[in-house]
Parts: structure tokens; C-alpha cells; sequence
């Protein structure tokens, strides 16, 4: 295994306009796969940016050793360039064409150097990571959004590098294109860096990295280790605090105790010295002493409890705040059997050709069915998805729908007013919901005290979408058909639990885009659809043998 590592040594970052990102970061990253995970804004692809070179820190320093492989989680590539161009060997290629072709000029041994099988080992980077029917001079606009993402790490890949960053690789990626990554890394013996919420990746890791609260925590295991971790130091704190509320009214309690005692005391000594006849001046001294050490003993527990309030503060900040949506969701039920779409014979037209094989493509939706709805990328779901939202119709066949109760959430959630205040959204969508049970609701959905008026448009991926599971979730009419297209895309995991947790709420029949076996398995899948080659298939899940056109 390769001993290549990075080092962050009080790693400072601030944006332009001053605000801050973390600041005094210290730690490292040796060989073998590490994950890093933290909420969404927390400064993960930031902190992956600053590590590959492309931003400066404010402050402190970062140390790779040895060759540096990035892949950016939105891949800066033209169009207009060939596979041959992102993969840097185009100018060698070339070169070899021209001495095969009998032109020996020395530029282009010079060009060539030592890589005269580069086209062979170019050739078996896209093998490995599926794209072994794509072409070197093929153009990059005509691959899908998954084989873009694919050829960018091939590209990293053929660098042969000692350190690998990877942000959000299988944004995108299909199934097989996602297993084939899991392969690749699986043999990985170099020091790997991974910011991802792919929960089947993430299990695959060495060690899980936590950034939170401007602080990096290691944990040594995968994520599932790290979450059992993480569970583990909830429960410790949570008991903490328990056992610290209980010595803060142990405290009280002995003080008042101690306080009505000096009182007792006292009384009984001024009724005592009155009846001894002792001079006022001898008298006045005892009281003051008594007075004196009543005040003592006061301030001595109440400097107990200022101890014990601390030792409860501290406690507190150590707990995790488990964020969950936990509502209940009675207007979306949908009877057994109910047909909430039905669409017969359905052809799109896609570009200059006929999107689904034949006649077109059957499909039944009834409730509470839920559904996943997988297939290669390029394969048409989401314009499938569309379809039956209504917001494309078929140029053939026909369709029937649960009028007004579908809602479609697309891959940008741009369903919400982005200048209206989350409240405000959430106005529109249900009027009739009186503003005091809304802003109740919204708390349910995390959002509370002032985050409810922020404007929907500056809210982070996470935030809008519980923004937007609110609204559509409680929308008058609640929806009885949910239509998703790859909803954790660019969710961190606190975000997809969340999602998890509404739609185990839901009652309503839905149809999901997915490539996160995870996910859907969380979600309760029990209709599995495949769209390939232009046409719809049942199967017995997410790779199964087809049951049925």
C-alpha cells in the first residue's frame, strides 16, 4: 500500500466577503479509502478544493505527498472536447497516428515519450468504469450526465495518482456505472479522500472522517461503524446532561436547605443572646460572625451549583442534535386499488427520434404503490416522469390522471417561489391551514423561530427540500401521486434520513428515480420498473430478471 498522505496544519478559510468557513483545522488523511461527511455548507467540497490547490487558504497550510488526482463534484469540461482531450492524451494519439503513417519527425517522439501503449492503458480505464463502447474521438456532449462523471474519473485515474480526491462520484451514475466505481475503489492502494451521501460507498471506506462544528473527528471503521459510533456518544451525552440537570437540582435544593438552616440559626441565637443579658457591644460580635459565616456557607453552594450549571452547559454541547421529521400524513391515503394514473400506448418524441420502442410504452399506477423506477442513464426516466406529472404529453396513446392531486419534485426543486419566505410558500400552498398550526408545521419540518421567514432562495439543497416536502405534503389538496427524480442527489445523509422519514409518512402512491439502493430499500419499495431500450419492464428489483412487459 502506498504511504502517500495529505496534512492540514491549522487550516484557515474565510470567502471574499469575510465570512468565515472553518478556521485552525488540523489533521491528516494517510493511506487507504476515507470518507468525509458533514451537512450540507459545512465546507466539505471546499475543503477538498483547498487540499487539490484550486482555492488558497486564508490561513495555515496543506501538504500533499505525491501525485494528486481531483474530481470535482461539477466537472468543469467543454462540450466541444473530444474523450481523447479530457483524458489528456489527445496530443500523444496524434503523434502516433503521424509516425504510423510514416511521418518521423522528432517532435513527436519527444510528444510521445515513454507512453507508446497509452492508448492501451486509455482503453482500459473506460473499460473498467463501463464506458467501453465509447469512442476517443467521440464528443463530450453526446455522452449522458453519469458517462461524463465516469470519464472524469478515468481521466484521474490514467494520472496513476498516489492521492485521490473524489466529490460526490456517483452523482448521476447508474446502477452498473456505480458497482463498476465500487470495483475501482475496491482495489484502491493509494491515500483516497470521499465526500459522498452514497451510504453503499461509504460502507466500502476505511475510515470516516466527521467535519462539524468546525472541528474534524476520525473514526476508525466504515459507515455503519461510524454511525454506531456516533449513536454510542449520543446516549453517553444524553446521559450526561440527565446526571448534570440532577446535580443542578441537587445543588439548589442543599442550598435553599443550607439557607432556611442559617435562618433557624440565627433566630434562635438572637433570642438566645437577647435572653443572656451580654453586653450590646459582645452581643453585636456574635451576630456578625454568625452573619458572616451564613454568608460564607451561601456563597460556597452557590458557587456548587454555578459548577454544576457549568459541568450541564458542557454536557449540552456535546449532544447531537438528532434531527428528524417525524409528521403524520392522513390527506395523502390512498384506498388499495384506486387508479391514480393510467397510460396506454405513450410515445415521446426525443430529439429526431421516438423516445420508447414500438407503440409505445403501458403503465398503471394505483394506490398506495410505491414504486421504483429504474434503468441505464440516457433511458428516458425522467421524461417518463413527466409525462405522467402532465408536464409533457405524448404525441401518441392516451392518458388519465388523479386530477390535481400529482406532484412531481424534479432534480432542481424549483416547485417553490424562491422570493417568498419559506411561511409564505407554505401560505400559498394551503390557505386554508390556519398561520399558527403552519408555523407549527414547519417546526416539524426543522424549520423554526426566524428560519421560517428566510427566503426560500437562500436556503441550502437540504433545506429546500424539506421546504418543499412541506408545502407539496400539506398542499390542499395533499397529493395521492408523488413523482420524485433522484431526490438525495446532492443531500447530505442527514437530509436523506429526513427525506426517509417523510416519505415513510406518506400514504399516497409514488413513483421514485433512483440509483440508491439504500434509499429505496429505506423507503419501502415494493414495485420494481426498469426502462431500458425503449421499453418499461417489470422486475423483482433493482437488477432483477424481468416478470412482465
Amino acid at each position: 500500500m502506498s504511504d502517500a498522505f495529505v496534512i492540514c496544519s491549522r487550516l484557515t478559510f474565510s470567502w471574499p466577503d469575510g465570512t468565515p468557513v472553518f478556521a485552525d483545522l488540523s489533521f491528516t488523511v494517510g493511506a487507504g479509502r476515507t470518507g468525509l461527511v458533514a451537512p450540507n455548507g459545512a465546507g466539505k467540497s471546499t475543503l477538498l478544493k483547498l487540499i487539490a490547490g484550486e482555492y488558497r487558504p486564508t490561513g495555515g497550510a496543506v501538504t500533499v505527498d505525491g501525485v494528486l488526482g481531483y474530481l470535482p463534484q461539477s466537472l468543469p469540461l467543454s462540450g466541444d472536447l473530444t474523450v481523447a482531450e479530457v483524458m489528456g492524451v489527445a496530443p500523444v494519439l496524434a503523434a502516433l497516428r503521424a509516425i504510423e503513417s510514416g511521418d518521423a519527425a522528432e517532435e513527436h517522439f519527444t510528444t510521445i515519450g515513454n507512453d507508446w501503449d497509452v492508448e492501451e492503458r486509455t482503453r482500459a480505464q473506460l473499460d473498467r468504469l463501463g464506458l467501453d463502447d465509447v469512442a476517443l474521438t467521440r464528443p463530450l456532449h453526446t455522452l449522458s450526465g453519469g458517462q461524463a462523471v465516469s470519464l472524469g474519473l478515468a481521466a484521474q485515474l490514467l494520472k496513476q495518482p498516489d492521492v485521490l480526491l473524489l466529490d460526490e462520484p456517483t452523482n448521476n451514475l447508474d446502477l452498473d456505472a456505480r458497482r463498476k466505481l465500487h470495483a475501482v475503489l475496491e482495489d484502491w492502494n493509494g491515500c483516497l479522500l470521499l465526500v459522498s451521501h452514497d451510504r453503499a460507498l461509504l460502507d466500502r471506506m476505511d475510515r470516516i472522517l466527521e467535519l462539524d462544528r468546525g472541528e474534524v473527528r476520525s473514526y476508525g471503521g466504515n459507515f455503519a461503524a461510524y454511525e454506531e459510533s456516533v449513536r454510542a456518544e449520543r446516549e453517553v451525552a444524553q446521559k450526561n446532561v440527565r446526571h448534570a440537570e440532577q446535580e443542578v437540582r441537587r445543588e439548589k435544593r442543599e442550598m435553599q436547605q443550607a439557607r432556611e438552616r442559617a435562618e433557624r440559626r440565627a433566630g434562635n441565637a438572637a433570642r438566645n443572646l437577647k435572653s443572656a443579658g451580654l453586653p450590646r457591644i459582645v452581643a453585636g460580635g456574635m451576630k456578625r460572625s454568625a452573619q458572616e459565616s451564613a454568608g460564607r456557607a451561601n456563597e460556597t453552594h452557590a458557587a456548587r451549583v454555578s459548577d454544576a450549571r457549568a459541568r450541564l452547559d458542557e454536557a449540552g454541547r456535546a449532544v447531537r442534535e438528532e434531527q428528524r421529521i417525524t409528521v403524520e400524513l392522513p390527506g395523502t391515503n390512498v384506498p388499495a386499488g384506486r387508479t391514480v394514473f393510467h397510460g396506454e400506448r405513450m410515445q415521446v418524441r426525443y430529439g429526431e427520434r421516438d423516445l420508447f420502442a414500438g407503440e409505445g410504452v403501458d403503465l398503471t399506477v394505483r394506490g398506495p404503490e410505491r414504486i421504483a423506477l429504474t434503468g441505464p442513464n440516457g433511458a428516458g426516466k425522467s421524461t417518463l416522469l413527466r409525462v405522467l406529472s402532465g408536464d409533457v404529453e405524448p404525441r401518441g396513446g392516451r392518458t388519465r390522471r388523479a386530477d390535481g392531486r400529482i406532484a412531481y419534485l424534479s432534480q432542481r426543486l424549483d416547485l417553490l417561489d424562491p422570493d417568498r419566505t419559506v411561511a409564505g410558500n407554505l401560505a400559498a400552498y394551503a390557505p386554508a391551514m390556519p398561520a399558527a398550526q403552519r408555523m407549527n408545521l414547519l417546526a416539524r419540518f426543522l424549520f423554526r423561530g426566524a428560519r421560517a421567514h428566510l427566503p426560500v432562495g437562500v436556503l441550502s439543497g437540504g433545506e429546500r427540500l424539506r421546504a418543499t416536502l412541506a408545502c407539496v405534503l400539506f398542499a390542499e389538496p395533499a397529493p395521492q401521486l408523488l413523482l420524485l427524480d433522484e431526490p438525495t442527489n446532492n443531500l447530505d445523509l442527514v437530509s436523506v434520513g429526513q427525506l426517509e422519514s417523510a416519505l415513510s409518512a406518506y400514504e399516497g402512491a409514488f413513483v421514485a428515480i433512483s440509483h440508491d439502493e439504500r434509499f429505496l430499500a429505506a423507503i419501502g419499495v415494493d414495485r420494481w420498473l426498469r426502462l431500458a431500450d425503449g421499453r418499461l419492464l417489470e422486475t423483482a428489483g433493482p437488477d432483477g430478471v424481468a416478470s412482465r412487459r
